[in-house]
């Protein structure tokens, strides 16, 4: 269960899904606190960053700012391929969408603008298509 490398195979293949709800960034300091499920953590000096529902993170009183949509980009990637998330990045960056990315062991992840998801969604279809 290696994934794919080939750039063109990985981008034709990408089949880009926008998964439904608002997500949003907010950290925390320690542990995540009870009943959350983040769908992304990173741990960093500063405390713990969460990937969450917006109505979770509404619930649990936690501060965020930026809303995202979540994309999933269905081609298994390898860990180590190259150029997959350069590619998606400046075919959004062209549109002036904001994108970040998160590396899961079978796919990657995009949060982009909330506003902006089905867009986004649309200039990803475009580039699978012309690869």
């Amino acid at each position: 269960m290696t994934g794919e490398r080939d750039l063109r195979a990985l981008l034709s293949g990408m089949r880009p899904e926008l998964n439904e709800g608002r997500y949003v960034f907010t950290t925390v300091a320690g542990r995540i606190p009870d009943g959350l499920r983040p769908v992304v953590t990173v741990a960093e000096p500063e405390g713990t960053t969460l990937v969450l529902r917006q109505e979770a993170a509404d619930r649990a009183g936690l501060a965020y700012g930026y809303v995202a949509g979540w994309i999933t980009l269905r081609v298994h990637s390898a860990l180590d391929a190259v150029g997959l998330t350069a590619a998606v990045a400046a075919e959004l960056a062209t549109a002036g969408l904001s994108c970040n990315v998160v590396a899961g062991f079978h796919h990657d992840h995009l949060f982009v603008p909330y506003d902006a998801a089905d867009a986004a969604l649309r200039r990803l279809v475009a580039l699978a298509d012309r690869s």
